[in-house]
Parts: structure tokens; sequence; C-alpha cells
């Protein structure tokens, strides 16, 4: 098979570059590859970058690399700048052997351009596969108002026409699913009628799950005020992530010393996407909290916003993108500190979510509506596939430079070009 672009995602693909060179010189030894030989290589290359934080990019010691590459191959790698501070960088070496890098959001871009000073570095942000992650209940709603939906994620647009009662009633069936899910699990009853929030992700302790119990006290007059609170969480840690673990005890601890009558807190066990898909469908707000700058993108308020439920989120990733105040959801404002930013937090759900959620229910309905629109019909893989192919598999530039038959490729459906391009995951 013929392929025409290898997609590297992450550092962990990046020996594909040097398998490439080979199959370039024929098998011949390293050493007397050109630069035409090199550019070959970058021309079928591009390279999508995940991390924020030096750690998560991979790297080998020079003993490690002769060891497994050996030493005309390490010494090729030394020699092209794919070493960093006597280590391996596999990013480097992506990032060398291709015509076309991005990161996956705006600001991750920005931070990886600060990291790899010398490489051009785009964005795209990511997106969510649109039919998996929008609730049953929802799903109906815009198969009945918005029919073009399945085939053009663009068309969610249109939601700001869904009668508000539709979106209401919409919700309040997947709030239902989830709810008594939570009650098979846990035997708990909560009240659907009552603002449920949710916190779902991998668990690192750069995410936070704990700030919100910065304040125990102000949580709990939040909740009295907002007259019951719920708070949903659910993440596993790795395995060899001890500090991880030790955060879910926490948030568990945590849970069961504040746990009345008008607050109830639950960490919900065996996380899976499928818990996952109810929760981002099921609660009333999507809740965030990175320590900035280390959420590359982040994807499950996306998940959330495709069924209209508002986030409220700390300005990283994609939620710098997606946050419009009142519209889409709530920002916590950057602070000095985790204790500032947990002010912010407190602060948005006293004046802005709680008597919003009790006093105006048509005005939460239309802030669902615009969520759902605005950031339904853009976080979306259907987006997102769209801007790899015109940016990064079939820029502007080669389509001008192409054959016929490769500028009519590039406007043909996706299906039609899955043989032509082949990711390295």
């Amino acid at each position: 098979m013929h392929v025409n672009v290898y997609h590297m995602n992450e550092g962990h693909a990046a020996l594909l570059t040097l398998a490439l060179l080979e199959s370039q010189l024929g098998g011949g030894p390293l050493g007397v590859s050109t630069d035409t030989d090199l550019q070959v290589v970058r021309n079928k290359c591009v390279f999508t970058t995940h991390t924020p934080v030096p750690a998560g990019h991979d790297r080998f010691s020079t003993e490690q690399t002769i060891r497994i590459l050996g030493g005309d191959r390490t010494a090729r790698l030394q020699n092209l700048g794919c070493f960093k501070d006597g280590l391996l960088n596999m990013t480097l070496l992506a990032l060398r052997f291709s015509r076309y890098a991005n990161g996956v959001a705006m600001q991750h871009g920005k931070v990886s351009r600060e990291m790899f000073p010398e490489f051009t570095i785009d964005s795209i942000t990511n997106g969510v596969h649109a039919p998996t992650w929008v609730s049953e209940p929802v799903q109906k709603m815009l198969d009945e108002h918005i029919p073009s939906w399945r085939r053009d994620n663009l068309f969610l647009r249109n939601a700001i026409d869904v009668p508000v009662s539709a979106i209401q009633s919409a919700h309040a069936r997947a709030k239902e699913s989830l709810l008594a899910e939570v009650g098979s699990r846990t035997g708990l009853v909560l009240n659907p009628n009552v603002l449920t929030l949710g916190f779902a992700r991998r668990v690192a302790t750069y995410k936070r799950a704990n700030l919100m119990f910065t304040d125990p006290e102000r949580l709990v007059r939040i909740a009295e005020a907002a007259g019951g609170l719920q708070i949903l969480y659910a993440g596993k840690a790795h395995p060899q992530d001890e500090p991880g673990k030790q955060l879910i005890r926490e948030v568990v601890d945590k849970a069961h010393a504040l746990n009345n009558n008008l607050l109830k807190i639950v960490y919900l066990e065996n996380y899976a996407w499928d818990l996952g898909a109810l929760l981002t469908a099921g609660v009333d707000v999507w809740v965030n909290t990175p320590k900035r700058p280390y959420e590359a993108s982040g994807t499950s308020g996306m998940k959330a916003a495709l069924n209209g439920v508002p986030s409220l989120s700390i300005l990283d990733g994609w939620w710098i993108e997606g946050c419009i105040e009142g519209v889409t959801g709530w920002a916590i404002e950057d602070g000095a500190t985790d204790g500032d930013e947990a002010l912010s937090l407190y602060h948005k759900l006293e004046t802005a979510v709680v008597p919003l959620y009790l006093k105006s229910p048509d005005k939460w309905a239309q802030i669902m509506r615009t969520t759902l629109a605005f950031n339904g019909s853009f976080f979306n893989t259907n987006r997102m596939v769209k801007q790899y192919t015109r940016n990064a598999y079939y820029p502007l530039k080669m389509v001008e430079n192409a054959h016929v038959e490769d500028a009519a490729f590039t406007d043909a459906p996706v299906a039609n070009r899955q043989e032509r391009i082949v990711s390295q995951d």
C-alpha cells in the first residue's frame, strides 16, 4: 500500500522516522544519507505533541540508545540533533523529521513553542466523537430538530433554535439515568431537582481533584444556600502513581466527613467510558480544576458540552477557547495560589451558578442550549479531522502543486481517504 502521510501521536512513535530513512536508503548505511534523503522522510511525516509537562516527553540515555539501536544509529541521531542534555529526546526526533507539527489546543501550541523554540508548532484543538458521547435522550432531540447533525456536526450550531423545553426534557432524562446508576452502585438515592456537579477524569495531582475542599465550611454554606448540592466524583490513577492514589483517598475521606442532609459527595468506583458518558450527560455543571498550564487540552468538558452541560473550569487547555462567560459556562479565575483559585470557584458558585439554577430555570436551559450550539458544534472530531486533513495531511501549498487527482482526493469524504492515511498511535 502506498502511504502519503505518517501521523505520529506523541514521541512514542518517533522511531518510525528512522525506519523510513533506512528504507529511503535501500537498507544502506545511515552515514551516507543526504539532505535530500532527510527531506524525503520529512515530507512524509507529521507530528502531534500531547503534553506540556517536560517529564511527559520520553528521553533515553546514550547507553540505553546504543544498547537498543546500536552505535551507528545512535551516532546518526546525535549528529541530527536529537539528543538534548545527553539524552535521546523522542519529541525532538519526531520534530526534526516532520514537515508539520501541532499541539492539541491553542494554549498548548504556545506552551510547546516555548519548550521547543527552534521549531514551528501549530495547534489543532482536540475534539470528541459526537455520536459516542451524546446521550440517547439528546440524540433523539437532535434527530427531531437537527436531522443533519450526525453527517456534519457543524449543524449543531442550529441547536440555538431548539425549544428550551426540549433541552430541559432531554437533560432530565439523562440526569435520571445517571442518578439511577449511582443508586445501583452505591445504594444512595440522590435528588434529581438538586444542583449536581461532576468531576471525573484520570487522577493526577495537577488536576487538583481536592481544590473544591479548600474551605469545607464554605462549601457547606453553598450547599445550604442552594437548598442542596450533589457532587459526583470518579476517576482512576495510574497504578504506579502513588500521589494520585493518595489524592483519591483524600477526596473520599473529605466526602465522608462533609456529607450531610444537604451536601452529598459521592466517589464512584470502577471508572470507565460508559460511566464517563453517563456523568458528562447527566450532571448539571462540569467542573475542571487543573493547574495551569499543565492541561494540554482535556476532553471531558467537550463531552459535557455536546449534551448541553456547561463547565465551571480553570482557563487552561480547550476551555480558553470554549469559555464564553455566562453563555457556555463560567471561568475559575487565575490566582497566585491554589487558595486564590478555590476562592474564585466558590465565588462563581455563590454568585452565578447557584442563583441561576435556583431562580431561573429557563435562563439555565438557555445556557445549556448555547453550550451545545457553540461548543458542541466545534469541539468534535468531525471538525478536528477536517483540520488535520487541510493543515497537516494535505495543506493548501501541497494541493496547489499536486496532480488533479490528488486535489480532487483532498475534497473527497474522509472515509474515501482512510487507506491513504496511516496513523501511528
